[in-house]
């Protein structure tokens, strides 16, 4: 055996080993797509024009408040669109100022006079960037909620401009999944004003009462919803609350489920240094006051301040401890920066998964017997050639699956038993080119030569534009595409390899057993 041919086997083997070290045991180290596996494939849509509005909600705010702090008193503002506001109250003399604050406070803007008043537009550029962060930051805020939710191997991952894939295998409870990631979770501490015992009050008319028929401008109503055992409503509490919170959900460090007093589920949160230093300074101030707890604008609880409070407390109310879970992890993982709408929603049961397995094994099973057989059959002992170049074929797919950690779906075996009957298609060339020379009456080693030589651009267009298609539907497809996508690219990348690498090497190793062959089994 010539040195050229030991090494050609000994690369096969190489690759072939590591092949069959990275897919054995096959169970553990191939993933499962959600289709085989069971699960739910969600896919959403970042409402952007929220952030933008948001944006431009705090941007009015921002300079209404410096040019009330440089003179213009009677200033006040309105947003007109989502990026879009206009200032009423501001003289010409001012011109100068708002060019300064403009540059110093509002990078991303641009304004126009329209007599007293001065209209704001926010350029396309800042514009853009909103969208494009909001998208991002949803992305991160529900990559985190699932995380912390316990999903082994979940797909988190952005699809165009403001869409987002989440497949999460082996969960079966939608509805919670769903509430986990589209929940806002806005969390708010204010000062209770109402005078009345335990600071609640049976209706909202009687805390209007309560102020002689006129609720003070520094204050709102808020409600908080009472459930019985069966998590049905029974009834409401109202409070006079104060509108400046004392702290937000954004002070917070972090938040667990806990017990309370009375071993009822509640969530214990910490705060950051800054927002302990502000919780303290406003508890201390109001001692023996009701501290509200507001959460997505409803009172979850509203206990009294009995001492000052630093960087710890804890929210309680009718919760279930489910309920304090996914609460504590809605807190840990931050608010959403814009709604989520949802486009998709599919929910696959294991069972279903367990037949599409068997269903697949079968269809693959039965391919390949047939393709074995035509083979066997047209092309003679030279198919067995063929039939084993087919078996590394199905070894190396597999082992770069698990290797490169690629989720196998039903599409991907569907790819499989495609890549069976293509793998083969390169072979199919080349025997037939062999066959050719041979009638021609070259000698087979001339022919075996001559076969792959002339085959070879053949073979290479004919794989590679098919792998150039399943590039574009891995780039531009979801879930089950993909999966059909990774599997034929990585089938097309094996039989190219098995079909003009090893091949040849099996018909080289045979014919260096022999000096003169005279005769080829094809």
């Amino acid at each position: 055996m010539n040195k050229s041919l030991l090494w050609r086997g000994l690369a096969i083997a190489a690759v072939v080993l590591l092949s069959v070290l990275s897919a054995y045991p096959l169970k553990d180290n191939l993933k499962l797509g959600l289709d085989l596996r069971g699960g739910i494939h969600l896919v959403l849509q970042v409402e952007t024009e929220d952030a933008v509005r948001s944006e431009t909600d705090k941007d009015l705010d921002r300079m209404v408040a410096e040019l009330v702090d440089g003179g213009a008193a009677g200033a006040t503002a309105e947003r007109t669109g989502d990026n879009t506001f206009v200032i009423h109250g501001v003289g010409p003399q001012k011109d100068d100022d708002i060019d300064k604050t403009v540059e110093d406070f509002l990078v991303g803007w641009s304004w126009q006079r329209r007599g007293d008043d001065l209209a704001f537009r926010m350029t396309q550029v800042n514009l853009n960037e909103i969208r494009q962060l909001a998208v991002v930051q949803a992305l991160e805020t529900i990559r985190n909620r699932i995380d912390t939710f316990g999903v082994t191997e979940p797909v988190i991952q952005r699809q165009g401009e403001r869409r987002i894939v989440v497949q999460l295998p082996g969960v079966d409870d939608p509805e919670r999944v769903k509430a986990l990631i589209k929940n806002t979770a806005f969390l708010e501490f204010r000062i209770v004003d109402y005078p009345f015992r335990g600071g609640a009050a049976a209706s909202a008319e009687e805390i209007v009462a309560n102020y002689g028929g006129s609720l003070p401008d520094h204050l709102e109503i808020k409600s908080q919803i009472l459930r019985d055992d069966a998590d049905q409503e029974t009834g409401r509490l109202y409070y006079a609350v104060e509108k400046r919170n004392a702290i937000t959900g954004r002070d917070l460090r972090n938040a667990r489920p806990g017990l309370g007093n009375f071993n009822q589920p509640v969530v214990n949160f910490y705060l950051t240094h800054e927002g302990g230093i502000k919780f303290g300074e406003v508890t201390g101030a109001n001692i023996d006051k009701g501290l509200a707890i507001v959460l997505d604008g409803n009172v979850v609880s509203a206990p009294n301040i009995n001492g000052q409070i630093f960087d710890s407390g804890i929210i309680e109310g009718s919760f279930t401890q489910q309920e304090v879970e996914d609460l504590s992890t809605v807190l840990r993982s931050g608010a959403l920066p814009a709604g989520i709408t949802y486009l998709e929603e599919r929910t696959v049961g294991p069972s279903l998964g367990q037949d599409s397995i068997r269903r697949g094994l079968r269809a693959g099973v039965l391919g390949f017997g047939l393709v074995v057989l035509a083979m066997m059959v047209y092309y003679k002992l030279s198919g067995i050639n063929a039939v084993v170049a087919l078996l590394l074929n199905i070894v190396l797919i597999f082992g770069a699956l698990a290797y490169f950690g690629a989720t196998l779906t039903l599409p991907g075996i569907a790819g499989i038993v495609l890549i069976i009957g293509m793998a083969v298609d390169a072979n199919v060339l080349v025997f037939e080119r062999i066959r050719e020379e041979l009638r021609k009456g070259r000698t087979v080693r001339s022919s075996i030569e001559s076969g792959f030589g002339k085959a070879l651009s053949t073979v290479l267009d004919a794989n590679i534009t098919t792998l150039i298609a399943a590039l574009f539907l891995f780039q531009f497809g979801t879930g089950p595409i993909r999966g059909f996508a990774v599997t034929l690219s990585v089938g097309i990348l094996a039989s190219l390899f098995t079909a003009l690498f090893v091949s040849r090497w099996i018909f080289d190793l045979l014919l260096s057993r022999r000096r003169k062959v005279e005769r080829l089994s094809i």
